[in-house]
């Protein structure tokens, strides 16, 4: 891969305080060869909506921005202007981005399509980094780019710390674990070649969670890589534009309820692992695996296994079948599963006893006093900084680790 070009596909809603930084990121670039596809959308109805029609005139200050860069590897979408706004029935950010990068693929043929966010920073090696990565490994379907979330002081820092650790615990034990599926889904840090896009039959148009389930389409078509040597640095805002995803995640939070983002016990990743390591011999014949009870009830099927059987007559197609079955969110649903018939222990123990069983030489005293008497609600915001730090670190080594073998 000689010197690919990179096309940018940026969703815009109610982003105009944040543009100008974006595209000074993007000035600084040490990579140059890069085009920048923007969709500035929302709904029509937002335009007759008081408590959305915000939204609308941000949109207004963005487009006449954008209008008047004038550069010629800028290309605008207009989906937000009277008459040209979603229908209430297909619109949102998956739409944006599917439109987006539908439009990247059918201008060029190669090249690399890197999904940002407009509220994000970017670093001057981040599209370097991302054109190195492929060109090192040319077979990845995608890349899940390393994040970390900016604190602002703003009153949103405690909020964003515990979502953020929410994310890094689930990932963490998802690496361990060796799923496929061990991925963190961020619209603002992912990339993924054309070719790839294509393969997948391109983005499923979600209203929230796209970035989910374009993750989880490229690892069912192939492998997807979790680390470059750089990183994209979301913002932490309350935000209602989408169902979930940090913005509502963050308002919750500041309610009180994370009853959406528990840390699941590390011993119910375990039975996805069992269950997993079970699909050689399910080739075979019919085994009970941990997950079997809830498959079959969320399938709604008593026979799970045997129609894959009669379409893979091989063992490694087989294999391949039930880790497209038993995929992200079947995973995700069987932990919340776990957690709601369990009576689960308290969110802050599950954390310290994870850290304690899996790091326990690289915990110094001072991070074993803070989980001793750790509380989301009230320890203070820079411990709980030092823990997104330390579970930060321990990713990144796992993110690097499953890179080389």
């Amino acid at each position: 891969m000689n010197a690919p070009a990179l096309y940018i596909a940026l969703p815009v809603l109610g982003e105009f305080a944040s543009l100008a930084h974006l595209f000074t990121d993007l000035e600084n670039q040490s990579y140059k060869i890069f085009y920048v596809f923007v969709c500035i959308n929302q709904y029509e109805s937002w335009w007759d909506k008081p408590d959305k029609k915000h939204y609308c005139e941000d949109n207004e200050k963005s487009l006449a921005y954008l209008r008047s860069i004038r550069k010629n590897n800028l290309f605008i979408i207009d989906r937000s202007s009277r008459g040209k706004g979603w229908p209430d029935k297909k619109g949102g950010v998956g739409w944006a981005r599917k439109i987006l990068m539908d439009r990247i693929a059918a201008a060029s043929d190669e090249g690399i399509i890197i999904s940002m966010d407009a509220d994000t920073h970017y670093p001057e090696n981040y599209l370097q980094e991302i054109v190195t990565y492929f060109k090192n490994n040319p077979d990845k379907t995608g890349l899940s780019v390393p994040y970390y979330h900016r604190l602002d002081n703003k009153g949103t820092d405690r909020q964003i710390l515990r979502y953020e650790i929410y994310m890094r615990y689930y990932a963490l034990n998802m690496l361990r674990i060796e799923n496929p599926y061990n991925f963190t889904a961020l619209g603002s840090a992912i990339a993924l070649p054309l070719w790839a896009y294509r393969k997948i039959g391109g983005m499923t148009p979600v209203k929230s969670g796209e970035d989910f389930y374009l993750l989880q389409k490229l690892v069912k078509n192939g492998r997807i890589g979790q680390w470059a040597d750089t990183t994209a640095f979301p913002s932490a805002r309350l935000s209602d534009r989408v169902l979930f995803g940090t913005g509502p995640a963050l308002i919750k939070g500041m309610q009180g309820n994370w009853s959406s983002y528990p840390l699941y016990p590390a011993h119910f990743f375990d039975l996805v692992k069992q269950t997993y390591d079970l699909f050689p011999k399910l080739y075979e014949k019919e085994i009970e695996t941990p997950m079997t009870p809830f498959l079959k009830k969320q399938l709604r099927t008593e026979d799970l296994w045997e129609p894959l059987r009669k379409n893979y007559t091989d063992r490694t197609n087989f294999m391949k079948a039930c880790i497209s079955k038993v995929d992200g969110l079947r995973i995700l649903q069987f932990l919340r599963s776990m957690y709601t018939s369990s009576g689960s222990a308290e969110n802050e123990q599950i954390l310290k006893e994870y850290l304690l069983n899996n790091f326990n030489q690289q915990l110094d005293n001072k991070m074993r006093s803070i989980l001793d008497h750790l509380d989301f609600n009230q320890s203070p915001v820079q411990e709980l900084d030092l823990i997104r730090e330390f579970v930060y670190d321990q990713e990144m080594k796992l993110r690097k680790k499953m890179e080389i073998s």
